[in-house]
């Protein structure tokens, strides 16, 4: 079975996608750093490197500090993450369609001789 979202199927598994992917698909919650480091399996290096690289594009957010723990989500006014959604929008519209004309191949059918 093929687990992989429509986002990571298309443009990999790096870092920065599969940070992306986790909030795309996980928009109800906010999350703290060290969440997300467990929820997406990759190293604390690693992630803040790439981490660093969102937010100081503003495509990630802070929504409110628990504790000490920041909490974070996608930055839904941010025009670049609105393209990104629109991107995996498209991407699983197309997708739809691929599915939809294998399912809908003409059927043959045979007329009875009798």
């Amino acid at each position: 079975m093929n687990d992989k979202t429509i986002l990571v199927e298309t443009f990999g598994g790096s870092p920065i996608i599969r940070i992306i992917d986790f909030f795309i698909d996980n928009p109800m919650f906010d999350y703290s750093k060290e969440e997300l480091i467990k929820c997406l399996g990759i190293s604390k290096i690693t992630f803040y490197k790439y981490f660093a690289i969102l937010e100081n594009n503003g495509i990630v957010d802070i929504t409110r500090k628990v504790g000490k723990a920041k909490m974070y989500k996608l930055n839904e006014k941010n025009e670049v993450t609105k393209k990104i959604k629109e991107l995996v929008w498209a991407l699983g519209v197309k997708a739809a369609e691929k599915v939809s004309k294998r399912e809908m191949k003409p059927i043959a059918i045979r007329h009875s001789t009798s």
